[in-house]
């Protein structure tokens, strides 16, 4: 992702000290300690012009969600500050910098994965796919039920493991119709789990997150 903003002029500083947005906390019911994560956050991430992260799921957390922690409390005013200030990568490529072709090259077909946090919370859909649309040698095709959940949802995989396992096989199966070389997502925790089942079933379809896709070649 580094890599990609600097070539389209992007001065990058990478703070190594961050640490988690404290969606896992949160989502598990730990509202104290996942608090006191995000207050890290919020820390870690002042002084910049923008945050961009290669995970919708944690941009849509920081942005749906951090006020319900802070509100009335000292840092109200910035937890709205870094909500405005922070982007899903693909997001801030296109919409923000206005960058559409980076000049990457990935041969093979692909299809696009929109994970729930992208599509539902950061309202994300033709972002990654105007971007994976300019990769030379790249055919992008559609599955059927492209919005449906892949069926990770963090604890959810665990607690619901049967049903965890059937959304991966369908998202999988739909994949494998349109007989792509290739998954892409936004989201690294979705392709964890789909990479897991295709790696379980044998399967040669390969999981991608678009950063490494537009990395490619450059």
């Amino acid at each position: 992702m580094v890599k990609v903003l600097e070539k389209a002029g992007v001065s990058v500083q990478y703070n190594t000290n961050q640490t988690c947005c404290g969606q896992p906390a949160f989502n598990a019911g730990f509202r104290d300690e996942a608090r006191d994560v995000c207050s890290k956050f919020i820390k870690d991430f002042s002084g910049t012009d923008y945050i961009v992260a290669p995970s919708a799921s944690c941009v849509g957390f920081v942005r749906n969600y951090y006020s319900t922690m802070f509100a009335n409390s000292s840092l109200h005013n910035d937890v709205k500050d870094i909500q405005k200030r922070i982007f899903e990568f693909s997001d801030f490529l296109v919409n923000v910098l206005g960058v559409e072709d980076i000049g990457a090259t990935l041969h093979g077909k692909a299809t696009y994965h929109d994970s729930c946090a992208a599509l539902r919370e950061c309202k994300i859909k033709e972002e990654p796919r105007k971007l994976l649309a300019r990769v030379k040698g790249l055919e992008l095709l559609e599955m059927n039920d492209v919005e449906t959940c892949c069926g990770f949802g963090g604890s959810f995989a665990v607690k619901f493991e049967s049903i965890s396992i059937a959304m991966a096989d369908q998202k999988v199966n739909n994949a494998l119709q349109t007989g792509a070389d290739y998954i892409i997502s936004t989201d690294l925790s979705c392709l964890m789990h789909l990479d897991g089942y295709i790696r379980h079933k044998g399967y040669s379809i390969k999981t991608m997150h678009i950063a490494d896709v537009l990395a490619n070649s450059l």
